[in-house]
């Protein structure tokens, strides 16, 4: 695959899927209770603005704003932006990619990445995580959701039955927690569990 074509199917994926996708995970976040939880926690942590990054169609972006949180979301995707613009009215949705975010450093008080590095190439988890570093505060708490394992799988269809075409990587949380240290990140907390959002689910706290 050429450099950053995974960015194309990635966007071009979400586009075509992005309306049945919002009915699929559409209160997902009620049936959660620990991942629900995290967020809570991360929520009741933040210093500030906070972006949802790959936020598809906004559910983790509406959920915190709900708590108060000043939150806003981006995502690759133009059809996901515009059902989350929908879905939310008033909330802030930017089209963006993670790999170069359009964020001053050092903006933000706290940035949430809920499965949407399940796409990200071993050999670019670094360049996103080092801009996660770049635009965080020091001491400003990360959340991250993931699939748990060792596999990579290719997704062709999805939500709906429409075409896709994406890399779904799983991975186990000592191999994240790794990544984050050596893009100058803590982490302080972690959860693995079986829920609606995942078969098999990881959820990493750091600063």
């Amino acid at each position: 695959m050429g450099a950053d074509e995974w960015l194309v199917d990635t966007r071009d994926s979400y586009d075509t899927v992005a309306g049945s996708y919002a009915e699929v995970v559409r209160g997902l976040l009620g049936r959660t209770p620990f991942e629900r939880g995290m967020l809570d926690g991360f929520a009741g942590m933040v210093d500030g603005v906070v972006a949802d990054v790959g936020c598809g169609s906004g559910r983790v972006t509406g959920y915190l704003r709900g708590l108060g949180v000043d939150a806003f979301g981006i995502d690759l995707s133009p059809g996901m932006v515009a059902v989350a613009r929908r879905e939310w009215p008033g909330v802030r949705f930017e089209v963006g990619s993670m790999t170069a975010l359009d964020i001053a450093d050092e903006a933000l008080g706290g940035l949430v990445a809920w499965y949407s590095l399940i796409h990200i190439p071993d050999d670019e988890i670094r360049r996103v995580l080092t801009e996660f570093r770049r635009v965080l505060r020091g001491g400003c708490p990360l959340l991250i959701g993931f699939h748990v394992g060792d596999e990579v799988a290719v997704k062709t269809e999805g939500y709906g039955g429409h075409p896709m075409k994406v890399s779904v990587y799983r991975r186990q949380p000592e191999q994240i927690a790794g990544w984050l240290g050596d893009a100058g990140f803590t982490v302080e907390a972690q959860l693995t569990l079986e829920s609606a959002e995942s078969k098999a689910g990881g959820v990493l706290f750091a600063r």
